[in-house]
């Protein structure tokens, strides 16, 4: 069996379940299938974690894996095809039943990214950096049509946000509960607290090594 069919037969049968599937949808799928594939597994490779590092244990059956495939997936036919195919709204919308997650298809993620335990996600039309790290409930938006931009390395604690005119600079942690509006951070920073009263501080060591790539990829966190 070839790598992720078990992805694509899944995705086909919920999409076939939940709505009305043409030939067109199934020959986009198909016909991108290699390109599709090929993202999810360099993402994958670079993820220093047992849960995909090891391509060949891949499973549609864990949550975090498939709403990235599904991801993947739509985005890719999306930038191949340059227009909003129908499948793409219907993966799109399938990604949010099975995932409780909001990751539009049109938004670019990076080459290099993972998420934990992503439900009550929303990800925003941002411009994202390489190595982007985020758990449960975080909110990435605009603030008067405005949206943030990140460095690379950049981990989002649980239900963090970060909203409007905002620079977030290399190797950033946005701790647990922050929100950050129109506000730039710098690199090697950690952040705590509210819009208008926030905490940034300079990173410790220990935490500078949640950067380590020596160990081949970004910490996913498990």
């Amino acid at each position: 069996m070839k790598k992720l069919e078990e992805f694509f037969q899944l995705a086909k049968k919920q999409l076939s379940n939940f709505y009305i599937i043409s030939s067109d949808d199934m020959q986009l799928l198909d016909k991108y299938y290699e390109k599709i594939t090929e993202r999810m597994l360099h993402n994958c490779r670079h993820i220093n974690n047992k849960y995909y590092s090891d391509i060949n244990k891949l499973s549609p059956y864990h949550s975090c894996q498939y709403l990235m495939f599904l991801y993947f997936a739509a985005n890719t036919i999306f930038n191949e095809t340059g227009e909003r195919q129908p499948i793409c709204d219907k993966l799109y919308n399938l990604s949010k039943i099975v995932s409780s997650a909001d990751i539009y298809y049109e938004i670019q993620l990076p080459e290099i990214f993972t998420f934990d335990h992503p439900v009550g996600t929303v990800l925003g039309r941002a411009d994202y950096g390489d190595y982007f790290c985020c758990l449960q409930g975080f909110t990435i938006g605009n603030n008067k049509g405005i949206y943030p931009s990140f460095g690379n390395f950049v981990m989002m604690y649980s239900n963090s946000k970060v909203l409007g005119n905002c620079k977030i600079g290399n190797k950033v942690i946005i701790s647990a509960n922050a929100y950050i509006k129109d506000t730039d951070i710098p690199d090697n920073s950690i952040v705590f607290g509210q819009d208008r009263n926030l905490v940034i501080k300079p990173l410790k060591s220990a935490q500078k090594m949640l950067f380590d790539l020596s160990g081949g990829g970004i910490l996913c966190f498990a």
